[in-house]
């Protein structure tokens, strides 16, 4: 399925209008403000600003970035490939995460459900009539669960933070690069090279990206034969895939495909980063609405 739409830009005349300086904000094409600041008073990703929560992040990454090797992620892909840790629908997992809070993200420390409404609400603002790109906004952090104690309560080395591929070079864009020296793969031969154990645009279908909440979620929806379109699975695996949608790193693995999927990511993680805030969602008022789409694009019950 080719899906072909013109990115809103930040910054650009034709999708942003800028406000008053006093408001020192943005909004996109159907009213969604986009603050210039995180909920700390800093810009948005900055890993390095002195923050309550900066140590705490470094600290995450840099386990992260030894553990997460190509045996692990196979390891990993298998157990939980399974699908048989729970059943139960989507809105059900949708308030598991109220006491999750993602210790890799220096923007928020606002429990989850609050983030997935958050982006979910901001995307239906301005793409009204892309209802699919609505519940993906609900669903897209879900695998968060891997956290609960149900689900074999998994560190959050495992679980959370910026993807990339295993199996080649860890590209220099990726936040805290540094640790990955003490990653075994970083060593081996077989892993260490651009291409390492893939090829010329093989298809990011192909590579296997590290384990955590993307890849979790997407074998979850893959594996209950969700309806939803080819780019909402994409945005799902890929959305915290930074090196790739906000570097233009790993570009030499992607395909056709990818390429125009891509178009969709982009525009999500507009909503998905800059949607992060201390604004509440009234959640009973906005429920009704969501149910609809996940009945719409999902069975009643999933095996997770």
């Amino acid at each position: 399925m080719t899906i072909l739409i013109d990115q809103p830009e930040l910054g650009v005349e034709a999708g942003v209008n800028k406000l008053d300086n006093a408001d020192n904000e943005l909004v996109l094409d159907g009213g969604f403000v986009v603050p210039q600041t995180n909920s700390f008073g800093h810009t948005f990703r900055d890993y390095h600003v002195e923050s309550e929560r900066q140590q705490g992040v470094e600290n995450f990454y840099r386990t992260n970035h030894i553990n997460q090797t190509s045996d692990f992620v196979k390891r990993m892909r298998t157990e939980y490939g399974k699908l048989n840790k729970m059943e139960m629908g989507i809105w059900e997992c949708c308030e598991l995460l109220n006491d999750v809070i993602d210790e890799s993200d220096p923007d928020l420390d606002e429990p989850q459900i609050e983030h997935l409404l958050q982006t979910a609400e901001a995307i239906r603002k301005d793409y009204p009539n892309e209802d699919w790109m609505h519940l993906t906004g609900l669903i897209h952090d879900l695998g968060k669960v891997l956290l609960h104690p149900g689900f074999g309560e998994l560190p959050q080395w495992a679980v959370v933070g910026d993807t990339f591929p295993i199996g080649c070079a860890f590209d220099k864009s990726i936040v805290h690069y540094k640790y990955f020296e003490e990653n075994p793969d970083y060593h081996n031969s077989d892993y260490n090279t651009k291409y390492g154990v893939y090829s010329e645009g093989c298809g990011l279908n192909n590579v296997m990206m590290l384990w955590g909440h993307d890849d979790y979620m997407y074998l979850v929806s893959k594996g209950n034969n969700t309806t939803l379109p080819p780019a909402a699975l994409f945005i799902i695996r890929y959305h915290s895939f930074y090196a790739l949608h906000k570097s233009g790193a790993y570009r030499h693995l992607m395909n056709e495909e990818d390429t125009e999927n891509l178009k969709w990511l982009q525009i999500f993680n507009k909503y998905d980063l800059y949607s992060k805030s201390k604004v509440r969602i009234d959640v009973e008022k906005v429920k009704p609405y969501y149910l609809s789409l996940i009945e719409k694009y999902f069975p009643a019950k999933l095996r997770w």
